[in-house]
């Protein structure tokens, strides 16, 4: 018997209840390997022909953006094997009556198969444990893991770590693409062995089809395993597994100088690179799938409406890219999207002016320095760009409330009070909703085109949190790429655009401070700005998600974790009241979180409410028993320094 294996794995766009697709996609997955002469193929769907063993899953996603105990019940019965009598339509389909179902493994001639499913991988006592100790030496995970900034190598290390601590091989296969909702499903199928990656597949890809072959030694697996004097210990412990024999070797007889695939060094995105090619591939699933006609962007020359901006210009260049490498189905997806059976893509600017529609909304509280921004951008991407001054509208809505009560309100600097001058700025915003949706539904009309825009949302992640926008304005959109995202990361990937794509007017953008330009003009300039309204720093924001996402902190624990992380720049009275100021514009806004645009989903301190964060919207804001304690705490700690520093006297 031979002792190299030949195995296989693979990422598929696959798209839930797309039958004809998915089957497709899966079938295509088979030939390559079969191709590649793979006898072994790992896919991330069910897939049947005959049936083998139905293996349930143990452990189920039950957190973030899953939640599948509300329709699944977990298997919890341990080695435990029943006979499970097949529908009618499958025996037909598999000429079997009935099958095994339970937790055990595949025993073939040559070695043992053993399988985790997606969450398996990641709880403290994996499947793979047991098995590796029980002499599984292939392992396989069958997974679909959603893209999270700076995720990818915690999947890596996890894998990695499986086959360093009990020796074998590790095969994941991933879900890629947008399945139809907030999620990003980023490829990354991988096959290790004995603590290292010997296949890596591309994390982000237009692709609706990537196989990964290597060809291992099983002799590997053992003397790894002989040499791990404490797992042979536990072997000899271990309860077994119930294998369910295969007649069939994955090995073959006449391999003794079969090269074996070597060791790599697994390539990771930096941030910026993952905003720059996740978004956008999820932009381009949306696009294609929603038979819509391209993109409507309110571009109003401020970082995050241009960040929206580059990730459509960075997904023109992977659709340009894709069809210049042979790949048919983009191209067939842009001659539907263009309506031109024999345009071809080959200039990221010009495809740009064909999905991309930017638009400049002027009023008179826009400046000068914006309007020359937007125009700017919209050029060096090649967007097709219109100016609209929306000042008539708005005054014509004043007028109507003008007629009806018989009063006008003022902006604060005119001597306004803060509920006038909000309101005056909530009728800009919502106005420019109300023009971005009648120019994406008519605009393509106007330039005798078919279809319809879908409007792009441009709010980050920490104004939702901050509940920093105006509810029903242009952060109501159809989708949004940039939800999920930081300030602070969106900074940074504007930066990474200037160098990388050449965009020279992002130099001047990524400088300028962030403004709403909601507020009038003093001399021309922008006297708003958006961390002066806030009363906190994007910075900041960004550290209180964390804290009360990731951390489960309130004000009481928030404030004693600040207290320490900020004592160099910060006193306990300044922290108490950075905190209280937080949850209070935190709790009186959660309510926008009910409406806010499905967005791409790339931060675990998001506060999506849609599936992510499910909470109150209705908060007492006034936090009387936590601020209580708060301001215990901070006179605690002043009459300790006090003390302190008396004693040094």
């Amino acid at each position: 018997m031979g002792r190299t294996v030949t195995v296989a794995t693979c990422s598929l766009n696959q798209w839930a209840l797309d039958f004809d697709g998915n089957l497709e996609r899966i079938l295509k997955s088979i030939e390559i390997a079969k191709y590649k002469g793979a006898r072994y193929r790992l896919g991330p769907e069910l897939e049947i022909w005959k049936i083998l063993l139905i293996r349930p899953k143990i452990s189920l996603a039950n957190t973030g953006n899953y939640r599948e105990m509300r329709w699944f019940t977990p298997w919890s019965k341990p080695r435990h094997v029943e006979e499970y009598f097949l529908p009618r339509m499958i025996q037909e389909v598999t000429m079997q009556e009935s099958v095994p179902f339970g937790d055990a493994v595949l025993a073939t001639l040559d070695t043992c198969i053993g399988s985790e499913i997606c969450e398996e991988l990641w709880t403290p006592a994996s499947p793979h444990i047991e098995m590796g100790i029980d002499g599984v030496e292939i392992f396989t995970n069958s997974s679909a893991s959603h893209h999270v900034l700076r995720k990818a190598h915690t999947r890596v290390e996890l894998v990695n770590f499986t086959t360093a601590k009990n020796g074998g091989i590790y095969l994941m296969a991933n879900q890629k693409g947008c399945d139809g909702d907030r999620l990003y499903y980023d490829g990354c199928a991988m096959i290790s062995i004995n603590g290292d990656t010997v296949a890596q597949g591309l994390q982000f890809s237009l692709d609706d089809v990537e196989v990964l072959v290597a060809t291992l030694d099983l002799e590997d697996i053992r003397s790894y395993r002989a040499e791990i004097s404490s797992r042979n210990l536990a072997a000899s412990r271990v309860i077994p597994y119930h294998r369910v024999k295969v007649n069939f070797a994955l090995s073959c007889f006449d391999d003794a100088c079969t090269p074996a695939s070597q060791p790599i060094q697994w390539r990771y995105h930096s941030p910026e690179e993952e905003i720059s090619l996740g978004p956008a591939c999820w932009l381009w699933d949306y696009l294609r799938r929603s038979k819509q006609g391209g993109f409507l962007l309110p571009l109003s020359g401020g970082v995050d409406s241009s960040s929206v901006a580059c990730i459509v210009y960075s997904m023109c260049l992977q659709v340009c890219s894709a069809v210049q490498s042979g790949n048919q189905r983009v191209l067939d997806d842009v001659h539907k999207i263009v309506n031109d059976e024999v345009y071809i893509p080959k200039d990221p600017r010009e495809f740009c002016g064909r999905v991309l529609t930017t638009c400049y909304m002027a009023s008179e509280n826009s400046s000068q320095d914006t309007l020359y921004k937007a125009k700017s951008l919209a050029e060096e991407i090649g967007s097709y760009h219109i100016n609209i001054n929306i000042d008539g509208a708005v005054k014509a809505i004043w007028g109507i409330f003008n007629a009806v009560t018989g009063r006008m309100p003022q902006y604060q600097v005119h001597g306004g009070s803060t509920r006038e001058n909000l309101a005056l700025q909530n009728v800009q915003a919502r106005v420019r909703m109300v023009l971005a949706y009648l120019f994406a539904q008519l605009c393509l009309w106007t330039r005798g085109m078919p279809g319809g825009l879908l409007v792009l949302g441009t709010s980050n992640v920490d104004e939702s949190l901050r509940g920093y926008f105006t509810k029903y304005d242009c952060s109501s959109a159809d989708i949004n790429p940039i939800g999920g995202i930081s300030k602070t990361d969106l900074k940074g990937f504007i930066q990474y655009c200037s160098e990388n794509f050449h965009l020279t007017i992002l130099r001047s953008i990524i400088s300028a401070p962030a403004t709403a330009e909601l507020e009038p003009l003093k001399k021309g300039h922008v006297t708003q700005t958006d961390e002066s309204d806030m009363g906190m720093t994007y910075a900041e924001l960004s550290v209180y998600g964390k804290l009360r996402k990731i951390a489960k902190a309130g004000p009481y624990t928030m404030f004693c974790k600040l207290v320490s992380m900020w004592k160099e720049t910060c006193a306990p009275r300044e922290v108490a009241s950075k905190v209280k100021h937080f949850f209070q514009m935190y709790s009186v806004n959660r309510h926008k979180m009910t409406t806010l645009t499905p967005s791409y989903h790339a931060a675990n301190y998001s506060p999506d409410d849609n599936r992510f964060d499910l909470r109150p919207f209705l908060y007492n804001a006034s936090w009387s028993w936590q601020f209580r304690c708060i301001d215990e705490q901070v006179s605690k700690l002043e009459s300790k320094e006090e003390n302190l520093e008396e004693s040094k006297e």
